[in-house]
């Protein structure tokens, strides 16, 4: 598919069209769990990481550059997904992280003999901590499903997935914008609070 229909289908999805998120999942959702269940030996555990991954991109596609190439995209949340649970296992990950250079060369790993570069560890740190957020933020809208608190889901959703401001969520869900403004600091208190103070 074309970058130019990458960037439909995005905006599709970042407007709340199920059928967008339908065709997305569609489209990769196969190959991704292909790609991960040549590392993963467990069924199960490879669907979760594509799920996931998948949450991982919802949750980041609010700050997706367009100029990147969705599939990478997906790809490269779902290395890091993998990544997370090898090591959870006690396994050492065999997948390459490589570092793209401004001149589009591949540069070479860290290894015992070679310093991680400022932009890696830049870079997994952002890993890191975002995946502290995805988790923080799954446990809460677990907490919100049990206590069929849908008013704070939708707002979330709105407000984080798909970006809105205040006063659009507040007028779509028939809200005060002081009541979405009040879920809105619930939401980002707690991720501070469960986090590590970097969101």
């Amino acid at each position: 598919m074309k970058a130019s229909a990458d960037h439909v289908l995005l905006q599709q999805i970042r407007a709340g069209e199920a059928a967008a998120w339908e065709q997305l999942i569609a489209r990769f959702e196969g190959r991704l769990l292909a790609f991960v269940r040549k590392r993963l030996v467990n069924q199960a555990q490879a669907e979760d990481v594509v799920q996931e991954t998948l949450i991982g991109f919802l949750t980041s596609l609010p700050n997706f550059d367009a100029s990147q190439s969705l599939e990478a995209f997906l790809f490269s949340i779902a290395t890091y997904k993998l990544t997370d649970v090898m090591r959870r296992q006690g396994r050492r990950p065999t997948l390459p992280l490589h570092v793209s250079t401004q001149s589009g060369h591949l540069a070479e790993p860290a290894g015992p003999s070679r310093k991680a570069s400022s932009l890696y560890r830049s870079r997994e740190l952002q890993v890191i901590r975002g995946e502290r957020l995805r988790r923080c933020l799954a446990g809460l809208i677990d907490e919100w499903r049990q206590a069929r608190n849908y008013e704070r889901l939708k707002c979330v959703e709105l407000l984080f997935v798909l970006g809105w401001p205040n006063k659009r969520v507040a007028e779509t869900l028939a809200l005060s914008e002081q009541a979405v403004a009040n879920h809105k600091f619930f939401v980002v208190s707690k991720l501070k609070e469960l986090g590590d103070g970097s969101f």
